[in-house]
Formats: structure tokens, sequence, C-alpha cells
């Protein structure tokens, strides 16, 4: 009797720790899937846009060191927001990482030589907003069920139409490309405001959660 009544309290905390241990690990990934969900994460990405476009725009008398250091920090912020926006895509994930890689890379180049001329600088910014525009242009055309995907597509088109003036114009005044660097930036800024304000009516149409609406492309 002494016995039994003295291994019954040592299968408890076997019990509470084998309980304890099948507890359902938490996936990184369906952490960054809700993550890249949220509409209050694509609104930041937009916010991230929109304030270095405004302090370029106040603050044309920047040093070029300055203004490459702050294009350089924007693009690697944005492409940390496209690549976690990745995840909460349920179709295919290859062009929002390949849009991702392009910013990230490009923000390393501007941040690696921040003396390097405004010319270079611009072609850097035109080049990824032009191939992020019709990569992100291309997913919202071929994602049939895609909130909201004119308000995208839109989007894509002005990137587009951003990084073909600023490779195209000439590169004579460097204040003129600061200002026109800063302007795209706002516009851009705006225009991805009205995508997270739409993301976020879509969610709420969906339901609380959301899991059933695949996310914004690009």
């Amino acid at each position: 009797m002494s016995t039994s009544q003295g291994s019954a309290p040592h299968a408890g905390p076997e019990a509470a720790a084998a309980g304890s241990s099948a507890a359902p690990a938490v996936d990184p990934a369906d952490q960054l899937a809700r993550l890249g969900r949220s509409w209050v994460w694509l609104l930041g990405a937009a916010m991230a846009t929109l304030v270095p476009g405004v302090m370029v725009l106040v603050w044309p008398e920047a040093t070029l060191h300055v203004l490459a250091v702050l294009i350089g920090v924007y693009l690697l912020v944005i492409g940390g927001f496209r690549f976690v926006a990745v995840f909460g895509r349920d179709s295919d994930r290859v062009p929002g990482l390949i849009v991702a890689v392009l910013y990230v890379l490009g923000g390393v180049l501007c941040l690696r030589n921040p003396l390097q001329t405004i010319a270079v600088l611009s072609l850097i910014v035109g080049a990824v907003w032009l191939v992020s525009g019709i990569v992100t242009l291309y997913t919202a055309v071929a994602t049939k069920n895609m909130p909201h995907r004119g308000i995208v597509m839109a989007v894509a088109a002005l990137g587009i139409v951003a990084g073909i003036v600023v490779l195209a114009l000439p590169t004579e005044s460097a204040r003129a490309l600061t200002r026109l660097l800063g302007l795209w930036l706002v516009l851009l800024g705006l225009a991805e405001t009205a995508v997270a304000l739409a993301w976020r009516a879509a969610l709420r149409r969906a339901g609380i959660a959301g899991r059933d609406v695949s996310g914004p492309g690009g």
C-alpha cells in the first residue's frame, strides 16, 4: 500500500511534463503569414515610403551623402516589409521574393558607397521601381481573386512610370532629381496607403482572421 501511494505523486509531474511537451510549437512561417496579411503591416510599409519622400521634399539642400543613406535605408526597410508580406500570400511567392531581394540589393548598393553621384543613385532607385512595378503588375494580373486588384495594378503602373521617368530624365540638375525622387516617394507612399486601407476593408469583409483571403501582390 505504501509503495503504491508513493508512486502516485511521482506520476503527476511526468504527466504534466508530457502534456507540456505535447503543446503545439509556434511555426515562424505561420507567424510571418499572419503578419504579412495584416493591413497594419502594409500601412507601415506605406509610411516607410512616404516619410523619406516628405523628408527629401522639405530638405532638398541635404548633402548627397545624407540622401544616399536615406534612400539606402528606405530600400532596405521596404525590402524587409516586402519579404514578410510574401508569406501572407497563398499563391506563387516567387515574384514577391524577387521584389524583396531587389529592394535589399538596391539598399546595399546605395549604402555601400554613399558618396556616389546623384546619377548613379537615381539609376539604382529607378531600376528598383521599374522592375518592382513590372513584377507587381504581373502578379496582380495573374491573381484573379486578389481583393482590390485594380488598386494594386494602379500602384504597380505608378511604380513603372516612376522608374521610367527617373531613368530617362537628364542628370544635369542634382536638385531637380532630388525633388523628383521625393515627389515619387510621396506619390508611391500615398498609393500604398490606399492599398493598405483597401486591404483592411477586404479583411473585415472576409472575417476577423482573414485567412481565406490572398494578400496583395508584390
